[in-house]
């Protein structure tokens, strides 16, 4: 499992440490199931506070992500469809925003944007 903090970002390092942990989650990069680093081990793995990663780990847990099992460890929840169909929408969401400013700074038309992505949707035009 990979996590990767910046520093000087303005996401705080629980959210970053969030953020990872759902990513490599969503990615199939950990199994459901599959058992986490402990609290103490991720906080000194990654050289943050104990309380940097319950944090994390309390917000996963909230979304779904997670189970914590006392005494036993942290542990990948099953995956839910509902939440990984949630977690792509936005995904695309977030692309689609981009692509929306790129669209009004040539001042392609609204129409114009929709015909280019009912013809992406479409076609296979995006493998090339």
């Amino acid at each position: 499992m990979k996590i990767l903090l910046l520093n000087g970002s303005s996401t705080p390092i629980y959210e970053q440490i969030k953020n990872a942990i759902k990513e490599n989650i969503v990615q199939g990069l950990v199994s459901p199931d599959e058992q986490l680093p402990s609290v103490r081990q991720l906080s000194s793995d990654l050289n943050v506070s104990i309380l940097t990663v319950k944090k994390a780990y309390d917000a996963l847990e909230e979304e779904g992500f997670i189970v914590i099992r006392q005494g036993l460890g942290t542990f990948v929840a099953p995956m839910n469809p509902d939440i990984l169909k949630d977690e792509k929408q936005k995904e695309i969401e977030t692309h689609l925003i981009a692509a929306c400013q790129i669209a009004k700074t040539i001042s392609l038309s609204q129409d114009e944007l929709i015909e280019l992505i009912q013809y992406i949707y479409q076609g296979d035009s995006y493998n090339e």
